[in-house]
């Protein structure tokens, strides 16, 4: 190739070069700025991570941990907590749940565990400060639709008001007897004030008694029930609970319920004859009903579903008006109806219009559960049953002094403990009736009570419970009990007189080698308190059982104002009267629920 045909094929490519450029010159440019940095504090709700906050729970520390994007709740886990298993369960599901899905924090706390819930939202709220949130606009729950309801209508041969211990054992015994059941419980869960209850069962049971030498007979059982409720109370119901409280036992065992192989001697029972079951507090009465229930078709709980009404129609009952949050709620009962709604413990107004006997209740706390407002006894009246025994309410001497529950209380049985007031002296025979002892700590400075023992009721610290499933160690822990290696020192820790405390638990000693009665007419002893570290727990009065209520036979029918049965219409547990009569021994609620539960399940689906 010459130099003239390299010189023609570069002057064509430079031409075609420059054809290019001209082109490119006609047409419009555009020129892209440069992408501004993204401020994502501008509209973001959140600071994107995860967070954690630990609040004060109601028996601890309680842990929560909250994971955000810019804009969404993406999680929230409770990753450590105290809280009563069963009790606030449904508080860990719901809460979280409904704030992750509404994206706010416009949320109820769960009936019945109201001190859990509030613990939980703030320990939420805390999180989402850590993340910048604006607590107040998600509080204002701003943009959430409001719900609206329907009609429900439900069929079955009996429908059951009150999902705890009676309302329950009448269910699956109406069950077992071939009838279809609805159960309705106003409440978020199962449980009622049975499974709050420290789980003691009065029954006369040769085989564990004698075992331990305890001398007992239905007779005494029966005697010691009719005189500790002033011989107030129906002799005939008094009789049918007593004869029937060991077949229940052996029946609760039949569906898979376990019991301890020891009986012992519960507050205000005055006798050994209280069983304790194997799992703590009364989750194993509601864990046995409950299996049986998801075990068998024909048997139906409708929760958050409150009665407001009985259905009447010619005289007999037949069904029941309730709501379901929005939904207005017919249940029809072809056979009858089972009021098991429980008292009316944490109803001041009621309390205080039937109260005759007690100082001033309003301002009392309660161990009850906040679903045991009368709300049955209102309905029942309604149609006409006969209310008795209204003036009988029951109060504990040993309530928490903050809460007024049960939970804290570190004694494990009558025999082994003394209660001391706040100069540290023994004021009344600590193994009396209820009423004799909470009267006698009204009288006593701020009406305030430390039960004292020692170690030989927690063995181990770490790991032995108190009735309500909480160790020693953990309630000092939480500041609701207090130890000292000798009894000086205690009393150091609770601000008594340490001459007094000695001299208390002294006399206690001297009355255990002579085997009483002593000063205060107590008969009720075992060891005496000597074994270092010694412990106190404080107390104070609390509402704990009305013992007036519907009017029922011994089938559990209910009972019209001229002693006539209303058809159709069946009751059991707290919610009727007649049985404890004044004063209910400790250790008889928990043998009547699952007696008269059963005679009114059985007799409702035989329509007896």
């Amino acid at each position: 190739m010459n130099r003239l045909t390299h010189f023609k094929k570069g002057l064509a490519l430079l031409l075609a070069l420059f054809m290019v450029l001209s082109l490119a010159a006609c047409q419009p440019t555009t020129t892209e700025a440069p992408a501004a940095p993204v401020d994502e504090s501008v509209d973001a709700l959140f600071q994107a991570g995860t967070y954690t906050a630990t609040v004060d729970g109601h028996n601890g520390d309680l842990t929560v941990e909250v994971t955000v994007t810019a804009d969404e709740i993406v999680s929230i886990e409770t990753t450590d907590h105290k809280e009563s298993a069963g009790i606030t369960d449904l508080v860990f599901e719901r809460i979280p749940a409904a704030i992750l899905s509404q994206q706010n924090l416009a949320v109820d706390a769960v009936s019945g565990a109201t001190v859990t819930s509030d613990a939980l939202i703030s320990a939420i709220i805390n999180a989402l400060e850590q993340a910048g949130a604006d607590i107040a606009a998600l509080q204002s729950g701003a943009g959430s639709a409001a719900a609206t309801g329907e009609a429900v209508s439900y069929d079955a041969d009996v429908v059951v008001i009150g999902g705890g211990g009676a309302g329950l054992a009448a269910a699956v015994t109406a069950h077992q007897n071939g009838a279809s059941v609805i159960i309705i419980e106003k409440m978020p869960r199962l449980g009622g004030n049975t499974i709050l209850s420290g789980g003691a069962f009065n029954a006369v049971d040769p085989g564990r008694q004698e075992a331990q030498g305890i001398e007992d007979s239905i007779d005494k059982h029966f005697q010691q029930t009719f005189d500790g409720g002033d011989q107030v109370g129906n002799p005939e119901l008094v009789r049918v609970l007593v004869e029937n409280a060991y077949p229940a036992i052996e029946w609760l065992e039949s569906l898979g319920m376990k019991f301890n192989d020891e009986v012992f001697t519960v507050l205000g029972g005055l006798w050994p004859r209280a069983h304790k079951p194997s799992t703590p507090l009364g989750t194993g009465f509601i864990d046995t009903y409950s299996n049986y229930i998801n075990a068998h078709d024909g048997i139906e709980v409708l929760l958050d579903t409150e009665a407001t009404e009985l259905i009447v129609e010619n005289g007999r009952v037949t069904g029941v008006i309730a709501k379901h949050f929005n939904d207005d709620v017919t249940l029809n009962a072809s056979k009858g109806v089972v009021m098991a709604s429980g008292g009316f413990g944490v109803n001041s107004e009621m309390r205080d219009r039937f109260n005759e006997d007690w100082p001033a209740l309003t301002n009392l706390k309660s161990t009850n559960h906040p679903g045991a407002t009368g709300d049955g006894l209102v309905m029942a009246e309604a149609i006409g049953a006969s209310l008795i025994g209204m003036k009988d309410i029951q109060l504990l001497p040993l309530g928490d002094p903050n809460s007024g529950s049960l939970s804290g209380n570190i004694e494990q049985g009558v025999e082994n403990r003394i209660f001391v007031n706040k100069e540290g002296n023994r004021f009344v025979d600590e193994g009396a009736r209820r009423d004799v002892m909470t009267l006698a700590l009204m009288e006593q400075t701020d009406s305030y009570l430390y039960v004292v023992l020692d170690s030989t009721n927690y063995p181990d610290p770490e790991t032995q419970k108190n009735n309500f499933n909480e160790t020693i160690n953990e309630l000092i822990d939480q500041g609701r009990a207090f130890k000292g290696d000798t009894l000086e020192e205690l009393a150091a820790a609770i601000n008594v007189d340490p001459a007094s405390l000695v001299q208390a638990v002294e006399s206690f000693n001297e009355a255990v080698e002579k085997g009483g009665p002593d000063e205060f007419g107590r008969t009720l002893f075992d060891r005496k308190i000597e074994q270092a570290p010694f412990y106190a727990g404080p107390r104070v009065p609390t509402v704990h059982h009305t013992m007036g209520g519907i009017e029922i036979n011994t089938l559990a029918q209910v009972l019209d104002t001229d002693g006539n049965v209303i058809p159709g219409f069946y009751a059991a547990g707290e919610v009727t009267g007649g049985i404890h009569g004044a004063n209910r021994l400790g250790g008889n609620a928990l043998a009547d629920i699952a007696v008269f539960g059963r005679i009114a399940g059985e007799n409702v689906a035989n329509e007896q």
